[in-house]
């Protein structure tokens, strides 16, 4: 079979050019309507951060709060905490405390979440007021409400537990020994934030397509194989992102162990990072190794949350 001279020409002729590919131009609209938000968060959290972080390169005590000029020290901060046997023991019962309760909080609340998606609309509605009603008092009043429970001449929790047979805990502290203080300060914590957890997961399983839930039945998934191999799967993003949220908190508590350590014997045995910096600052008045201590733990959780960060790289460019 033979081709005609004009179709020989067609095929021989060279491509044409390809067009250059046109950058769509994105609209302005939206850089300017998250400006102002982004001017205040600069404002408002830019000041503050410099001059902590220019405080932590200097000698800022006592005296600097009086008009005398910082001395410009260097590192010296840094390596007078990083050299400090007290300052990684603190470190170190932070970061197990914060595992701890962030997990516990995440069972705990993972749990109710799937509790509530089973029960009825009444009961789900009572415990759902119940945990909002924890959620939000103010932690002062967790604190005192707490204070009374566990107090040790006229706490209830004594009272109930001296009922079982050979247990007599009438009288006893449980805020004297450090282990007994931070269980009691993470089920405080725990029984706080669980409802955030919970609620957060309940509506995402909300969103779970009941045509998946139906198929995986039909293949013969049980309760747990459904819950740890479709459902968890599908809420993974929700879940990533309460467990960064609970680690930086529980990493940073301060205001319940202050006061905890106010309710009981206090002592540096008993400290976290937060009530250690503030210890380091407004007790002592060094100043300087406090705002060092706290660029370290901002450094931590930066590094801790560079996680999920990446993960929401990845997503965006894939």
């Amino acid at each position: 079979m033979t081709t005609s001279a004009p179709a020989r020409e067609l095929l021989d002729a060279p491509p044409p050019p390809a067009r250059p590919r046109t950058r769509r131009k994105r609209p302005r609209l939206p850089y300017l309507l998250i400006a102002p938000a982004l001017l205040a968060l600069l404002v408002g959290m830019g000041y503050p951060l410099g001059w902590q972080v220019l405080n932590s390169f200097r000698e800022y005590g006592l005296a600097q709060q009086f008009g005398e000029a910082p001395a410009w020290v260097g590192l010296d901060n840094y390596i007078a905490l990083l050299t400090d046997g007290g300052f990684w023991s603190v470190l170190i019962k932070s970061v197990a405390f914060m595992a701890v309760t962030a997990l516990a909080t995440m069972v705990i609340g993972i749990g109710l979440a799937v509790l509530m998606k089973s029960i009825p609309s009444w009961s789900r509605i009572a415990l759902q007021i119940a945990m909002l009603v924890a959620w939000a008092m103010p932690i002062v009043a967790q604190m005192t409400v707490w204070n009374w429970l566990i107090d040790d001449r006229n706490g209830v929790l004594n009272y109930l537990l001296s009922y079982l047979p050979g247990v007599d805990l009438v009288g006893h502290n449980w805020l004297v020994d450090p282990w007994s203080f931070f269980a009691v300060a993470s089920i405080i914590i725990t029984w706080a934030s669980v409802p955030f957890v919970a609620l957060s997961v309940y509506a995402g399983l909300t969103q779970v397509s009941e045509e998946v839930v139906e198929a995986a039945q039909l293949d013969g998934a049980g309760g747990f194989q459904m819950l740890r191999r479709v459902t968890l799967p599908i809420l993974r993003p929700i879940l990533v992102i309460l467990l960064l949220l609970q680690l930086i908190w529980d990493l940073r508590v301060y205001a319940q162990i202050e006061l905890l350590q106010g309710f009981g014997a206090a002592g540096d045995k008993y400290d976290l990072l937060g009530t250690y910096i503030y210890g380091l600052g407004i007790g002592q008045g060094h100043f300087g190794v406090a705002a060092a201590a706290a660029m370290i733990v901002l450094v931590f959780t930066i590094a801790l949350s560079w996680f999920y960060v990446r993960e929401l790289i990845k997503e965006d460019q894939s």
